[in-house]
């Protein structure tokens, strides 16, 4: 058997740093990463033949669990009828359909994954709106697309610093940075720039500084906002579309984007991502319109009926009541072990989305985030690893409780961190 460590050096050989998304390395959180041979329900199986309770479910696709049945069984079908054509399919034309209602959405378009879909969201204000600059927020990732791999420069009125090599200074330029939940902030650039933007996008409930939940009236005033200077307002819903209920974040919290953005549980565990919204802005893309954006693989039926089933199994069987139950069991019990410890510690859970923050406060922003222990957190990953847990491997992201849970994991995890927060007493 190949352990994990043996597969990381066969990797780094012939793949950058050995992993092929930069958050598997483990550099967060320090050690040699894992490489999972097989999963099924809530656990994963290491190539060093460990089993591990997963609470990172493919950085939430998995809503339903590793291999679900029904999921696996509709892959299988598509699968045998044709993996790729390129041409158009009826599946793809039921699943958008599917979507739109679900989504209150007017059309959509798919596309491959999270990244393309912000992207395309971005372009797609740009043309419709004929201007160039964007606001993005502090801590907000909406994927490895140039124009948003931009975080805070040195003040609101001025254009972004870029936070990747490879990034041109004129991109960033085009991109403001607020902190999130700061609608001051917003508003000062509105007033100074407003006929320049484009758009404003951002995860309704930021989940890629960890979990951080927007304060009351701050979604609604950027939708203010939007209006007032006449920028396209986006949703990021690739973690929260589907996540929280049988539909997009937006419909449940009553707002309006003008475009939303979905990815991970519509793909069911399969590459996919959508854009999505009001018809008066999507019949911009070509062929209607002006603004290009194609994929040869777009639509792809085995991504499609993935989806399908994954969507069609939310509707009939809705687990979100249940999920949520668990997460919060899990952060208040967890909150309450580390306050025993004496161990700063606050777990942030919405629905079935949770982060352990190792601060002595709630975080509410980027600035908040970054001021965690880290240290602490890689120690606490670990203790837990070494447990049977398996956690992302980065104090800035969000775990995951999936339908697959059961109370004794949830039972499990709560024993493990007690022994964990002791020790990194």
């Amino acid at each position: 058997m190949t352990s994990n460590t043996e597969w990381f050096e066969r990797a780094k050989r012939v793949i950058p740093g050995g992993v092929n998304s930069p958050v598997r390395a483990f550099n967060a959180v320090g050690g040699d990463p894992l490489y999972v041979v097989s999963g099924a329900g809530a656990r994963i199986r290491t190539s060093d033949g460990e089993e591990l309770l997963d609470f990172c479910g493919s950085w939430g696709p998995l809503i339903l669990g590793h291999s679900h049945p029904e999921v696996i069984a509709a892959i299988q079908e598509a699968a045998a009828a044709g993996t790729s054509f390129g041409i158009n399919t009826p599946r793809e034309v039921e699943f958008a359909e599917l979507l739109c209602e679900l989504a209150g959405i007017e059309k959509v378009r798919l596309v491959n994954s999270g990244t393309e879909a912000t992207m395309t969201a971005v372009r797609l204000a740009r043309g419709a709106t004929g201007r160039s600059k964007i606001i993005k927020f502090a801590g907000c990732y909406h994927g490895h697309s140039d124009g948003l791999l931009v975080a805070a420069g040195s003040g609101l009125m001025t254009g972004g610093v870029t936070s990747s090599s490879g990034v041109s200074p004129a991109v960033a330029a085009e991109v403001f940075v607020p902190p999130f939940n700061d609608l001051e902030a917003v508003n000062a650039i509105v007033a100074a720039h407003g006929d320049e933007l484009a758009a404003i996008i951002l995860e309704p409930i930021a989940a890629n500084m960890g979990l951080v939940m927007p304060e009351e009236g701050f979604l609604e005033g950027l939708r203010t906002a939007a209006d007032r200077c006449g920028a396209v307002f986006i949703f990021d819903e690739v973690i929260t579309g589907f996540r929280l209920g049988p539909t997009t974040y937006a419909r449940q919290c009553g707002i309006s984007p003008d475009l939303v953005c979905l990815g991970k549980i519509i793909g069911g565990g399969l590459p996919i991502g959508a854009v999505g919204g009001r018809a008066t802005v999507m019949d911009h893309l070509a062929p209607l319109g002006e603004v290009y954006q194609a994929g040869t693989l777009s639509g792809n039926p085995v991504a499609v009926a993935a989806g399908l089933a994954t969507l069609k199994r939310l509707q009939s069987e809705p687990p979100y009541g249940r999920m949520a139950t668990m997460a919060k069991r899990l952060a208040s019990e967890t909150n309450a072990l580390a306050a025993a410890a004496g161990v700063a510690l606050n777990v942030a859970v919405s629905g079935s989305l949770f982060t352990p923050f190792f601060s002595d406060r709630p975080v509410g922003n980027y600035n908040d985030a970054k001021q965690c222990d880290t240290a602490r957190h890689a120690a606490f990953f670990h203790a837990m690893l070494r447990a049977g847990i398996y956690l992302p491997p980065s104090q800035f992201e969000v775990g995951f409780v999936s339908a697959a849970h059961m109370e004794a994991d949830i039972d499990q995890f709560i024993a493990a961190a007690k022994v964990a927060l002791e020790e990194i007493v």
